[in-house]
């Protein structure tokens, strides 16, 4: 059974929320030296609404024989926030918010599988009404973007394609939120973003005028804390809750997308035509599925890294490989 822990606000506001729950995520971590998955409580995070509750519930694998605690962020960054603050167990997220929860050296976390998915809806949007209609048109203009994400990466990518440099425009990181309201009140001139808030732009008359879905690999990363890879029993409910994710999907893809995109239209508060065709494009696109780590993974996220070092966000070249591990890829086989 569920229980359910719903968090949505600023970064440091989430972490201070949900610090009184590490102490239980690390009482969980001696339980762990049990195999019992009756004695694991799972802290598991999610971006922009409970879509991963949702769909093992449409799916009937939600009756877990132990528990989860799902707590919603705003991004993938938020998520590795928490999982550094000993406040989540699993994170899941782009490749990039890992890079930088990594970054100092010491990180408490390992990525240890990968959720294949689409790369629809992360774009960069101009205001209903604007004259920008490419990104070569943003030169010397105030480009909202959601720092250390997916949106910051393709945003610096189509820049460069574009034979811009991040330089040549006056980048604002914002939170989706703030950098939608900053959008329609003119306070910037484009919004790079992904997900329900690229969604929600569109509903208010934004148009595309650059998109990721092109530039950015698919894979999305589930990040553990070390203390759940030292915990057999957390470790495998870990791969169980992944699996089952990706079995959830295949219930959806088995002829039901139609009746799942009710519930995700009630949810991000779309026209059901809308969420219908956004089903059907993100699973026509790339079925979400899960996968075992595996060099290519590490590889792809490695790109990414190193784009981000030649930007300048990081002080120094990152090796990922470091914050990878192997170690749920047995469980995770035997579970998919």
């Amino acid at each position: 059974m569920f229980r359910r822990t719903i968090r949505a606000s600023a970064a440091v506001a989430v972490v201070v929320l949900l610090l009184p729950f590490a102490a239980a995520c690390g009482s969980q971590a001696q339980a762990g030296a049990s195999s019992d998955a009756s004695s694991v409580t799972l802290s598991v995070g999610a971006t922009g609404w409970k879509t991963e509750e949702a769909v093992l519930r449409f799916a009937h694998l939600d009756d877990t024989p132990y528990d989860v605690k799902w707590s919603v962020f705003q991004g993938g960054d938020q998520q590795l926030q928490a999982i550094r603050a000993g406040a989540l167990d699993l994170a899941s997220s782009s490749e990039i918010p890992p890079v930088f929860a990594a970054a100092d050296g010491h990180p408490n976390f390992k990525v240890v599988a990968v959720q294949r998915g689409a790369t629809l809806n992360q774009e960069v949007v101009a205001a209903k009404g604007s004259k920008i209609t490419d990104i070569a048109g943003l030169r010397g203009k105030r480009v909202g973007y959601v720092q250390n994400t997916t949106a910051h990466y393709f945003l610096y990518e189509l820049l460069k394609q574009a034979g811009l440099k991040w330089s040549d425009i006056d980048a604002t990181p914002l939170l989706p939120g703030d950098g939608l309201a900053a959008l329609n009140g003119g306070g910037i001139d484009a919004f790079a973003s992904y997900g329900t808030s690229i969604i929600t732009a569109h509903q208010q008359g934004a148009v595309t005028i650059g998109s990721g879905k092109d530039i950015l690999s698919g894979n999305f990363l589930w990040s553990a804390r070390d203390s759940v890879l030292g915990s057999p029993a957390q470790r495998a409910a870990a791969a169980d809750l992944i699996a089952r994710i990706t079995k959830a999907y295949a219930y959806v893809n088995d002829g039901r997308r139609n009746e799942f995109a009710q519930i995700v239209a009630k949810a991000t508060h779309q026209p059901l035509a809308q969420a219908e065709k956004d089903l059907r494009d993100a699973q026509s696109q790339r079925p979400t599925e899960a996968r075992t780590v595996g060099d290519d993974t590490i590889a792809s996220q490695q790109k990414v890294a190193d784009a981000f070092a030649e930007l300048g966000a990081l002080k120094e070249k990152v090796d990922v490989g470091s914050f990878w591990s192997r170690k749920l890829n047995t469980e995770l086989e035997k579970a998919l």
